[in-house]
């Protein structure tokens, strides 16, 4: 069964954690330069790849006892927050081109750039974290890919204007808060 409240929570951190990110701009690149839907195919498959094994290794978490997860949980959480808070502007990668416009040139070269980009990134290491602490794989991944794709549906079709409107610094302190507020729940429920 699909809990609609963690699926949401899970989309509304995944995705404020993943909008000021490297790989949402990559893929404003993509989308500028090839046609967005090939982009689009071969970005969802990368992060739906990212999604199953950030979950897997979130549920493979939930055998500690609680109050152990929960702090570790929670520790992770904070450090998200960390990350988010200080890691300032980052440059963005290399866009290689594809040689030709065809599908799976274009999708090829996204999910590959995805791929390698995010493998360790914060918003996987963050959609473990909330497998671990939820316990509920399904609506976990759903909330996490349909972030994520989200994010990449905005980079790839109006990221110029987004970011024109929505300054950059405030998604990332809004994501660092809610992260914030998420770890000293994580630890209050693991010392209570």
């Amino acid at each position: 069964m699909i809990s609609i409240s963690v699926m949401a929570l899970v989309f509304g951190v995944v995705f404020l954690a993943e909008l000021p990110d490297k790989t949402a701009l990559a893929g404003l690149v993509l989308g500028t330069r090839y046609r967005a839907s090939y982009v689009f195919v071969g970005v969802a498959a990368a992060f739906v790849v990212h999604v199953v094994l950030a979950v897997a290794a979130g549920s493979v978490l939930t055998l500690l006892p609680q109050q152990l997860l929960q702090a570790l949980t929670g520790v992770l959480f904070l450090g998200g927050a960390a990350m988010l808070l200080l890691k300032g502007g980052e440059d963005e990668e290399e866009v290689r081109e594809p040689k030709d416009q065809s599908f799976w040139k274009v999708s090829g070269a996204g999910f590959m750039l995805i791929l390698v980009a995010e493998f360790g990134d914060l918003t996987q290491i963050m959609t473990a974290n909330l497998a671990a602490r939820y316990d509920d794989p399904l609506s976990v991944g759903l909330g996490a890919v349909l972030a994520l794709w989200a994010v990449a549906g905005l980079g790839i079709v109006g990221g110029k204007a987004l970011m024109k409107r929505v300054p950059l610094a405030l998604i990332t302190k809004v994501a660092a808060l809610l992260m914030l507020g998420l770890g000293v729940w994580s630890l209050w429920e693991a010392i209570a």
